[in-house]
């Protein structure tokens, strides 16, 4: 008889399933739960942007494309870089950056991780951080370096430093944060493109919520009103950027990545024996999707959030997000619960959240997502506050 066990690697036996899944399999005996959990928008992918998929399908568009991406998505990210980070330079302008279309942000941190993390190097990240970091960073075979940032989730210079070693070759940075929601200010931003050129570390930047950032403000040297971020300080970094957030578009996967050309070309070369290119019909219709106005959805996000700090303040310590779709509440100490077992309890009253242990080496924090129904919202925060009143 075969024993499976036997051909597992040991570098999948180092990874953890993913804890979002346990909570959903808690969640399944639910018969009309309140959705607090899932991390994806609650509309639907905007009509012109479906047609655009639609008309390229019809047309035939279902082949492979070049591995690095069609020519027109590339040329539309390039004038969005012009008009809100022109001290990036792309090759096509003569510059030393370059542009690769990636099968989602994540298909972009597996590639970038694959091509410049070696066994045993240490890559430094916020925590509480975004689930897939830790686990992709283990996968390569390099280490995961911790910073505490409770209980304000600000990634400064002052928690960073005294972390880099002569085996640090990356930091990680993720504004609007996932699961905080906690938006980086401009000085932050520019205190880590410093810190990492001071180093010589690798900065890579998931921004995959850029454009829910309810706290813009004026970009450097063309006051854009945009969301903060480390690239307008710096050009010699990994920025990632995606359509599935902004556009609903999670099932789609298509996300971009732009950088130092020679860092591209090399995740370019991984993505020819792995994702191939992404989904071809999907990147015609980026094209139109950078085009379409989501601020009525980014507005509607912003009146959530303002409902959850006014529901839950007072009852919960919680840092206002100002960014994403996520708030990350401590339980309160007086219940003497971790969050694990709070989550237990909300679920048992129809609340589906993910307790923070997921997202962090603590557990003492759960995230809500509200991407959701303001009905629904209203309700579920009303049980948790009842929840921790007792």
């Amino acid at each position: 008889m075969l024993n499976p066990d036997r051909f597992i690697a040991d570098r999948v036996r180092g990874i953890e399933a993913s804890g979002i899944r346990k909570v959903f399999e808690l969640a399944r005996q639910l018969k009309d739960p309140i959705n607090l959990s899932i991390g994806q928008p609650d509309f639907d992918v905007p009509e012109p942007i479906k047609q655009a998929a639609a008309n390229a399908i019809a047309r035939g568009l279902n082949s492979y494309t070049v591995t690095q991406g069609i020519a027109e998505l590339h040329q539309r990210i390039g004038q969005s870089m012009a008009r809100e980070l022109p001290n990036w330079t792309l090759t096509a302008q003569g510059g030393d950056s370059q542009v690769l279309i990636t099968s989602g942000v994540s298909g972009g941190l597996l590639l970038a991780f694959m091509a410049c993390l070696n066994p045993g190097d240490e890559v430094i990240l916020a925590d509480p951080y975004f689930v897939m970091y830790k686990h992709l960073v283990t996968l390569v075979g390099a280490r995961p370096v911790y910073v505490d940032t409770y209980p304000d989730f600000r990634l400064t210079p002052a928690r960073v430093e005294p972390l880099v070693t002569p085996r640090t070759r990356m930091l990680l940075f993720n504004s609007p944060s996932n699961p905080t929601g906690v938006v980086s200010s401009e000085a932050d931003c520019k205190a880590m493109a410093d810190l990492a050129k001071y180093h010589n570390l690798l900065l890579l930047s998931d921004e995959i919520y850029d454009e829910f950032c309810h706290e813009k403000t004026p970009r450097p040297h063309t006051g854009l009103v945009a969301c903060p971020t480390p690239a307008a300080y710096s050009d010699q970094m990994l920025l990632m950027r995606g359509f599935s957030k902004t556009y609903a578009m999670t099932g789609w996967r298509l996300g971009y990545v732009v950088g130092p050309r020679a860092l591209i070309e090399q995740m370019t070369k991984l993505q020819q024996y792995s994702f191939v290119c992404a989904p071809s019909m999907v990147q015609v219709a980026g094209v139109l999707a950078m085009d379409v106005d989501m601020s009525e959805h980014v507005a509607a996000y912003r009146r959530k959030r303002d409902m959850v700090v006014e529901k839950l303040s007072g009852t919960f310590d919680l840092v206002t997000p100002d960014g994403a779709f996520y708030a990350f509440p401590k339980v309160p100490q007086k219940l003497g619960l971790t969050a694990s077992q709070f989550v237990e309890k909300a679920i048992a009253r129809g609340v589906v959240i993910i307790p923070g242990h997921v997202f962090s080496e603590r557990d003492t924090h759960f995230r809500i997502s509200y991407a959701t129904s303001d009905e629904k919202l209203a309700r579920g925060l009303d049980i948790l506050v009842e929840l921790a009143s007792v």
